[in-house]
Formats: C-alpha cells, structure tokens, sequence
C-alpha cells in the first residue's frame, strides 16, 4: 500500500528523511512491516560520494541506512503497536547489537526492509523493542541488523 498520508504527519521526521514510499506488508502474527525504498543519487551522503566506477561505486551509504531502520521502527510502532506521536509516543535508538553488510546496496533498484520485533518488554508509557534488520536489494541482503529501540510516552 502506498504511504499513509496519516503516518507521514505523524512521524517525528519530515517527509524528506523517511525515505521510504510503500508499506509492502504488516504481518500482525510475526510483528513485522516490510517496506521499499527507492533508491536514487541524491540520497544524503550518497550525493556526496566520490565514485569510482570498480573501487567505490556509487551506493547507499551505510549511515543513512542505520537512520533509515528509526523511521521503520516508528512505522512498525505506528501501524501494528498504535503508537502515535501525536499522543506524545516518541522511540530512539539504544544500542545496534550487531550489524553487517554484506553487499553494497547500489543505486538504482529498490530496497525492500524488514523489521521483524523479536522482543518487547514493557507496559503503560514504556516500551524496549529489540528488532532485527533485514534490507535486500533484488533478494540480496545489503544490510543486516539486530538493534533495540526504546519507546515512550512523554506527555505534553
């Protein structure tokens, strides 16, 4: 489906840093979105990469994609938790466990990013979620993390 104008007011980020333009599924049973994201030359720091056409090809900078799994995490939050921003729900990231990369994420062809929740602790106005990672480029995996966020309610 395409991106719900309602999540995009709502998210902490304007609609310029979430980079991404469709939620391709939301699996309530697994607690996972799935999502594509173009991607194009002028992506933050990408545009600034001096490519090189074998020894360092223009790509998805590995930053970007760590900032990229934030606004995932609030989609997840947004659509399968109820978490609103609007009710004062805010998330941030607390610790990347793990992270690898195995392949250059390339300009060009889309992403498609999973966040799967594989732990959630909390109750009320508190929330730790550990998710796990997975961006793929044409079934290749490009990005691959385990990280906990941190959600809470902070009132007005």
């Amino acid at each position: 489906m395409p991106l719900d104008p309602n999540f995009v007011a709502d998210c902490p980020y304007g609609p310029e840093a979430i980079f991404f333009d469709e939620v391709l599924d939301l699996d309530r049973e697994r607690d996972s979105i799935r999502v594509r994201m173009p991607t194009r030359d002028n992506l933050p720091l990408t545009e600034h990469q001096r490519v090189h056409p074998t020894r360092h090809p223009r790509h998805v900078n590995g930053g970007l994609m760590v900032h990229i799994t934030g606004m995932v995490a609030m989609a997840h939050v947004y659509f399968l938790h109820d978490l609103r921003h609007a009710d004062g729900w805010i998330g941030y990231g607390a610790l990347i466990n793990k992270a690898r990369y195995p392949n250059l994420a390339t300009i060009g062809d889309p992403l498609e990013i999973e966040a799967h929740a594989t732990r959630i602790r909390g109750t009320g106005d508190k929330r730790v979620i550990v998710y796990d990672f997975r961006f793929t480029q044409n079934d290749d995996p490009v990005f691959e993390s385990t990280q906990t966020a941190m959600f809470m309610r902070v009132p007005d």
